[in-house]
């Protein structure tokens, strides 16, 4: 994709889409490189039935949730003390990621005034996570207090309420350009090339490309929905191009470009997400806060050879159930947590998880927030331009099984960096998206087990064979001849009722002066207008819209094309 059609369609296959931090706030709007499938016509050799989606849901207290947001922080206000400066709260420790969020939540304001962004954590000392929780905030530049005035510092703590409390940790972010190429020797290894094509098998971590980008494929998925397809997930971005009718994917290229075969089409999408919905709590004061999802689910073709489908991860093997983020978990479960990830570009790389719920708010006031942030070990880039849509497993404890966290969805080698460490350069860090969170949303299951596939395959064929069987049925109940009254009959019935006399042919009259015991008397009248309930009691437009949404809800959007 042209690099001035990434930041219009979101579609490209950069390391980061949209890095706030630096694009929002220090007026930077680099480009990526350009992908190099270039915009080709499709031949249009595959039809497809369904067409994508793409769902925002918004909140589901969105008709107040404004109003609603306001007073649950402002209960909650009462009785929290501002922040300490010098000094350290006299209660508890916060202990847990819900615990550092809420008190994140009650300080937005003071922790916008002179920051980029935050995000929750643990303390950074020299470079090296301590066990001390924490709330990041990051800035352009890091001075000592003393050349600031007592109204440019931040509060050394922020106490929540109960008198919860965390450290504040200022972490500087700078703009720092293009990072020089990587060299040709890291590209291409044998587990790089096998994932671009030259294995005969595909699976999390193969190179997934379609008419103008390309990116990696994440995992192997079933739908818990409709046909119970099995397919698999990447990101949205990688997956969808608005400029297409049909977003149709290719392993290892598209037919235009070269040797590949069609995988499938886009089936539902997601980009964006309330953070009530997300999290399941106000994770800011912002009535418009929104969690990057970003993710594309596409169900294999049905002549696609599915015999070469791996479910294990390559230079990792077989992989755990997916590992869900609970907010009320110690902190110490997520942060801090070795991750390893395989992509089509950079192949396995291992990182750390160093912060969760980085926030940003950008020019028109919107908030943003993005689940995981990654820092690659040894000062290495975690991710390359290509692998979005990898996932990021935690490495096993104890013998146990990696499990996988999310997926990457960006990074911001071309765009910025953080320091950890003084008098070490910037290190680049990795977007990631909860992979659990994500699978809910679309309504997926991982499948991560060769016996997993199968019972899934065998699932969809049932499935599918029992809607076919429906559907015949449905088709010779409605083209079935049914018997009607004879032609006499039909004037009699018709004229009847409205005292007319029938004249037959032998000129005999019929009266219909008494009414008609066999004749159902019809209540044209609307049930409103009688005073009736009806099916229900639509007092406005969204009572109906509610009505008749397939959930219930009028707040969910789908935009189809």
């Amino acid at each position: 994709m042209q690099p001035s059609d990434i930041w219009k369609a979101h579609a490209g296959s950069s390391q980061s889409e949209a890095s706030g931090l630096d694009m929002e706030r220090n007026g930077c709007n680099h480009n990526c490189c350009p992908s190099p499938l270039q915009p080709i016509a499709s031949a249009g050799q595959h039809s497809e039935s369904s067409a994508a989606y793409f769902s925002w849901p918004t909140s589901t207290l969105m008709h107040g949730s404004a109003e609603g947001r306001a007073n649950y922080f402002g209960n909650l206000q009462k009785g929290v003390l501002p922040g300490h400066l010098g000094r350290l709260p006299n209660g508890q420790q916060a202990t847990t990621l819900l615990d550092l969020m809420i008190i994140r939540a009650f300080h937005s304001k003071i922790l916008r005034r002179f920051s980029l962004g935050t995000a929750i954590g643990f303390r950074i000392r020299k470079g090296t996570l301590t066990d001390t929780p924490a709330i990041l905030v990051f800035v352009a530049r890091k001075v000592h207090r003393k050349w600031l005035s007592p109204t440019q510092c931040l509060p050394g703590a922020l106490e929540g309420p109960g008198g919860v409390w965390c450290d504040v940790d200022v972490v500087e972010f700078s703009y720092y350009g293009a990072p020089a190429p990587t060299p040709k020797e890291q590209l291409y290894d044998e587990l790089v090339d096998g994932l671009r094509g030259s294995d005969p098998s595909i699976g999390s971590g193969s190179q997934v490309a379609s008419l103008e980008t390309y990116g990696t494929l994440g995992a192997i998925v079933k739908s818990r929905t409709g046909n119970k397809q099995v397919g698999f997930l990447t990101n949205r971005h990688v997956a969808v191009d608005l400029d297409y009718p049909n977003q149709k994917m290719f392993h290892p290229l598209p037919p235009n470009l070269g040797p590949g075969v069609y995988l499938g089409a886009v089936e539902r999408a997601t980009s964006f997400i309330t953070d009530d919905v997300w999290y399941g709590i106000y994770a800011g004061t912002n009535p418009e806060t929104f969690v990057r999802a970003d993710g594309a689910f596409i169900p294999f073709a049905d002549d696609f050879e599915i015999a070469s489908v791996s479910t294990s991860v390559k230079g990792v093997g077989v992989i755990g159930n997916v590992k869900a983020i609970d907010l009320q978990s110690p902190i110490g479960s997520l942060i801090g947590r070795q991750v390893v990830k395989v992509g089509r570009s950079s192949g396995m790389t291992t990182g750390t998880v160093v912060a969760y719920a980085l926030e940003y708010n950008d020019e028109k006031g919107i908030c943003f927030f993005t689940d995981f942030l990654v820092v690659g070990e040894n000062q290495q880039t975690f991710d390359l331009e290509g692998d979005s849509g990898s996932l990021i497993i935690l490495t096993g404890q104890d013998g146990e099984k990696p499990q996988p966290i999310g997926i990457i969805w960006g990074g911001t080698a071309n765009r910025g960096r953080l320091k950890l460490k003084s008098g070490q350069g910037p290190e680049n860090w990795t977007s990631g998206v909860d992979l659990g969170r994500l699978l809910d949303l679309l309504e997926l299951d991982l499948i991560t087990t060769s016996e997993g596939l199968q019972a899934a395959l065998e699932e969809q064929r049932i499935t599918l064979a029992a809607a076919a069987a429906a559907a015949t049925n449905s088709t010779a109940t409605e083209s079935s001849p049914v018997a009607g009254p004879q032609e006499d009959d039909k004037i009699d019935k018709i004229y009847e009722p409205l005292g007319i006399n029938i004249i037959p042919r032998d000129g005999s009259a019929i009266s219909t002066d008494q009414p008609n015991e066999d004749v159902e008397e019809l209540n044209l009248m609307s049930p409103m207008r009688n005073g009736e309930e009806g099916n229900g009691d639509f007092n406005n437009l969204m009572d109906l819209e509610s009505e008749n949404s397939p959930d219930g809800m009028a707040t969910k959007e789908i935009i189809c094309f």
